[in-house]
């Protein structure tokens, strides 16, 4: 994650960047990931935080298992995962 935060700061003109992201157990609905950008310009925050959701759905090692009815299942990104990371060129 901390080198997903640093292709941000260099691609965008931001002077912050801050990303929490859960690990563990968590209830359905419970909040998993906090983006937060600061920046002169709110523009630039706005597509640094898209930005940085998009590369966290993608590149972020994670191992995301779901347990539901149907027993567990990992989650892997989605194609429309990766198609929202070519915008960045991903």
């Amino acid at each position: 994650m901390e080198d997903i935060v640093a292709d941000a700061m260099a691609r965008f003109d931001v002077s912050r960047c801050s990303v929490v992201h859960r690990a563990g157990r968590i209830a359905p609905g419970e909040a998993i990931v906090f983006v937060a950008t600061a920046s002169t310009h709110r523009r630039a925050a706005y597509e640094a935080a898209d930005y940085l959701m998009d590369r966290l759905k993608t590149k972020a090692v994670f191992w995301k298992r779901e347990e539901g009815p149907d027993g567990r299942r990992w989650i892997e990104p989605t194609g429309g995962d990766h198609a929202d990371a070519l915008r960045w060129g991903e």
